[in-house]
């Protein structure tokens, strides 16, 4: 398995975990679910009319953090916002209602991945593994 695959796999574990942004030099954090593993990157969504959106057009750095039960996990970087539209016709297969929201509202669905980032599994304790990726 690779070490892109391991997170993927601890984030579906996790079933929630949680985005952390900046809003003017605050932070803002906010729970998400959906992630979906695509030509080794792992990309995430987002309405492009939220303000999580917004923030990350402001400032890319951001980090997600999740419990799978075991371990934590720190995925950190900056994010890639992509128009990626073979993303999200696969996020709107593994999310139908969602996919019904955003088309009955005319949404449009935002997509990035994590570059320059670093992945730790954590215990209580230490760090137990870490991985690092760039794109």
């Amino acid at each position: 398995m690779s070490d892109i695959e391991k997170v993927d796999e601890m984030l579906t574990k996790a079933e929630v975990f949680y985005l952390a942004t900046v809003n003017e030099n605050k932070p803002k954090v906010r729970p998400l679910g959906f992630h979906l593993l695509y030509e080794d990157k792992i990309y995430f969504g987002v309405g492009t009319f939220k303000e999580v959106y917004k923030q990350l057009e402001a400032n890319q750095f951001t980090e997600i953090a999740a419990w799978d039960g075991e371990h934590f996990l720190r995925y950190y970087g900056e994010a890639v916002l992509e128009k990626n539209e073979d993303v999200v016709e696969k996020a709107f297969e593994l999310m139908p209602e969602i996919a019904e929201t955003y088309k009955a509202n005319n949404w449009e669905m935002g997509v990035f991945y994590l570059d320059k980032a670093t992945a730790e599994i954590r215990n209580m304790m230490a760090v137990e593994e870490t991985y690092t990726f760039e794109y």
